[in-house]
């Protein structure tokens, strides 16, 4: 059939919804493009049904996400399925479909999920290997300082520029999800380190190249997440600690600030969660380190 044809992101509507998107919920572009990989995956399976994503009924969506179910995490089905509800939902609301096909689509249940954290010593561990003698082990020394200090998402801090630093008051101005910003304590080791990269290494990496962005690559342009995520994850495995990504020292950050008896909803406003059910999780987290720390010290744990 010429429907097999397709690509997967040739759903005629797709590009319409993901702008959909934008306008209303004002997605980052990361977002987006899971959004994206997600309904193409789903179209590519509905197109081996003879089918397409505009046009398919519950029965055929049903076999596809049972079909998901075999490769799929149960976040990723979770996520892919609100996709395809949304889609759907807007379909309707475009008056492009008189049906939601996904309407009866069930969620997997999720169970909880406690995030990846590091011991205090760990972290510890991790900020002393870079060699800071060298402009780049100064500048990866600031960046995991900083990173450890605040909280931030990896694209919060490869997205910060030297305007947003506020460092004789002590903090940063952050951009986060939904374009919102917020205030952020950098604290005393984050800040002397930052400013020390700042006073001797930053001019040495650019040279005679001007860049806004605070961290800078060797290529005389901003360090991209995905060079975030290498540096981290060498450093890890330098300092011989488990495999880590950036998101771990935000979650160590979160995991230690609860630990020694920060108050949620402080938490929740430095991470720059929307919700403080999405920050409620590091209370699970404390309630394990508690139990941990009963059953190796109580005489009778």
């Amino acid at each position: 059939m010429a429907q097999q044809t397709q690509s997967a992101s040739s759903a005629p509507a797709l590009d319409g919804f993901l702008d959909h998107l934008w306008l209303l919920d004002n997605l980052s572009l990361n977002t987006l493009a899971a959004y994206r990989r997600d309904l193409g995956r789903v179209h590519e399976l509905l197109l081996a049904q003879g089918t397409t994503l505009e046009e398919a009924d519950t029965p055929a969506l049903e076999q596809v996400m049972l079909a998901l179910i075999e490769v799929d995490k149960p976040a990723t089905r979770a996520r892919r399925l609100s996709a395809v509800r949304r889609y759907y939902q807007y379909l309707c609301q475009q008056q492009l479909r008189d049906d939601d096909p996904a309407a009866r689509l069930q969620a997997p249940r999720l169970g909880l999920r406690l995030p990846t954290s590091l011991s205090e010593q760990h972290v510890e561990t991790l900020l002393q290997a870079p060699d800071c003698e060298t402009p780049l082990g100064l500048r990866d020394r600031a960046l995991m300082e900083v990173l450890y200090a605040t909280g931030l998402r990896i694209s919060e801090l490869v997205g910060l520029t030297l305007g947003q630093l506020y460092l004789n008051d002590g903090y940063l101005r952050v951009v986060g999800k939904g374009n919102k910003e917020r205030l952020v304590p950098l604290g005393e080791v984050a800040e002397d380190w930052l400013r020390r990269y700042l006073a001797e290494a930053r001019t040495l990496i650019l040279g005679a190249h001007r860049c806004d962005a605070v961290f800078v690559s060797r290529r005389k342009q901003a360090l991209t997440r995905q060079m975030a995520w290498v540096l981290i994850t060498r450093y890890a495995r330098q300092a011989q600690l488990p495999p880590l990504s950036p998101h771990t020292l935000r979650h160590a950050f979160a995991t230690h600030l609860v630990n020694h008896g920060a108050d949620l909803r402080v938490v929740q406003l430095l991470l720059g969660h929307a919700s403080l059910s999405t920050t409620q999780i590091y209370t699970h987290v404390a309630r394990e380190r508690l139990k941990a720390l009963h059953l190796a010290h109580h005489p009778r744990g």
